[in-house]
Formats: structure tokens, sequence, C-alpha cells
């Protein structure tokens, strides 16, 4: 009988696994449908004149207005938009099967966080070449990788835990730099506040402002050891799923879940690794033994 109970190491690494592997399967559903069913910047890219002019003048011979103005071109580019979310699709089938799928199957994970690589960039370039519009979403395309490295490796290793740390600070702290106003604060973020908390728009300012700074400081302590880096893990998981759940909370209303679910529940989906991953790397440092002391 004894035989058949895991190891702690082993029952930690399952529950790690399937932390990663329902992050992963959430990213890639909600890309899916953002580019099947709405739109993805693409056109921030093939509509760039500064960039993209000489090639399509000096290799392809075409005049640059006929280029931008031909329904051909925005056909061809939406047909991309639609084909990369129908992989996005595959990709979610990959990381459901992938100890079946074995060495393709990661090889199709890596593709696809290539993608999502891609989708970052595309952000970063519509925002103005921000790089923290890129970094934000370190989380949502280092997912995929982190599940192909555990499928294969079938343990956690100190490197593996470094990287999660990482993505983890990288996420939280251009998050942050949103939050206190260091880039153009969205909208949206004073919306959700004000539609969740009794807050007008100073306190949610000030409310972001506090938040931001707070995403700084655990950004840093994550990568501590002992009690200071335990706490910032578990903020990191409490913010992550509060900021992911905002999307449900402010904008849901039972007489329209419909509508609610067409416009935001991929929203929602995507961001599930921001507390799923830190939830997986906080189970596996420390277990159930923080949650007791």
């Amino acid at each position: 009988m004894n035989a058949t109970i895991p190891t702690p190491s082993v029952a930690t690494y399952s529950r790690v696994f399937r932390l990663a592997q329902w992050a992963a399967v959430a990213v890639f559903l909600a890309r899916s449908w953002q580019h099947i069913y709405w739109d993805a910047p693409y056109r921030a890219l093939f509509w760039d004149e500064a960039w993209l002019k000489w090639l399509v003048e000096g290799v392809f011979g075409l005049d640059w207005r006929t280029y931008v103005t031909s329904p051909d071109t925005d056909r061809l580019i939406q047909a991309l938009v639609t084909g990369t979310g129908i992989f996005y699709l595959l990709c979610a089938l990959a990381a459901i099967f992938i100890n079946r799928l074995g060495r393709p199957g990661r090889i199709v994970l890596w593709m696809g966080s290539a993608n999502l690589i891609l989708l970052a960039f595309l952000y970063c370039k519509e925002k103005f070449l921000f790089s923290g519009q890129f970094f934000e979403y370190t989380l949502q395309w280092s997912t995929p990788l982190f599940l192909a490295i555990l499928a294969q490796k079938k343990s956690i290793g100190p490197g593996l835990v470094l990287w999660m740390k990482i993505a983890i600070a990288l996420t939280f702290t251009c998050h942050g730099l949103y939050a206190v106003g260091y880039y153009p604060r969205p909208g949206q973020f004073m919306e959700m506040v004000m539609n969740i908390l009794p807050l007008d728009e100073a306190g949610a300012r000030q409310f972001l402002i506090g938040a931001g700074i707070l995403d700084f400081v655990a950004s840093v302590l994550v990568f501590w050891p002992g009690q200071a880096g335990r706490l910032a893990l578990a903020y990191t998981i409490f913010w992550g799923l509060a900021t992911t759940m905002a999307r449900l909370l402010a904008y849901f209303h039972w007489n329209l879940w419909d509508s609610w679910a067409e416009l935001w529940l991929h929203e929602v989906l995507m961001r599930l690794p921001h507390f799923l991953i830190p939830l997986g790397l906080y189970i596996h440092l420390w277990g159930g033994r923080g949650l007791r002391r």
C-alpha cells in the first residue's frame, strides 16, 4: 500500500504541473477566441509605412498607398489573424494532451509561446514601443514554456524556479508602472476600481498608486529567501487573482451574462497565469507549511 502513495515531491510536482497546464490552456483558449471572434493588432505592423515600405515597394514592387488601401491586403491580414486563432486552439489541445503527445506536443507549446511573444511585441508597438507593455505579458507567453519544461523534466529544478520568479517579477513590475502612472494609466484601471470599490476618481487613483508600489516591492522580495519571499509570493497570488477577477466583478450583470461572456470571458482567462503560476511556485517552495505557520 505504501508504494502506491506519492512522495511529497511527486505530489507537489503533480500539483504544479496541473496549475501550469490549466494556465496554458486558458491563455491559448482566450487568445484563440480573441483572434477568431475579435481581432489582434497585426495591422500595427503590416500597415506601418516606416517599417515596411521598403519591403512592399522594394521587394514586392507595389505602391505603398495601393498596398494599404487594397481590400486584398486587409483580407490577407484578417486571414492571418484567424489562422493564428486556429493555431492557438491547437496549442490549447496540445497543452491538454501534453503527456500523451510527448516531444511533438512540446514543440507545439514552444511555437505557441513564440506566437504569444510576437503578440506581446505587437501590443508593445501599438503602445509607442513602451517596453513595459511587452514585459507585462511575460507570465502569459512564458507559461507554455514552463509547461513544456515540466512535461519534459518531470521535476522542478532550481533553474525553472528562478525563471518563474523572473516572469512573476516582470509581469507585476510592469503592471505597477501603469498603476502608478509612469506610463499613461489605462482608463479601464480606474473604471474597474470605481465599479468594484466605493471610491471616486481621486480615491481610485490613490488606490492604484498604492497597489503599484506594492507590485514593485513584491517583485523584489519574491527573490528573497524565507518569510519575506513567502509573503511576497502570497501577495502576487492574491493580487493576481484580484486583477484577474476584476474583469468579472466590474462588468458582470446576470441579465447580460451572454454579452459579458462575449466581451470579457477571454480577458479573464488569459490572466489566469498571473495567479496560477505564483500559486504553483508557492506550493513547490512551501507546500502547506507556509499556511500553517
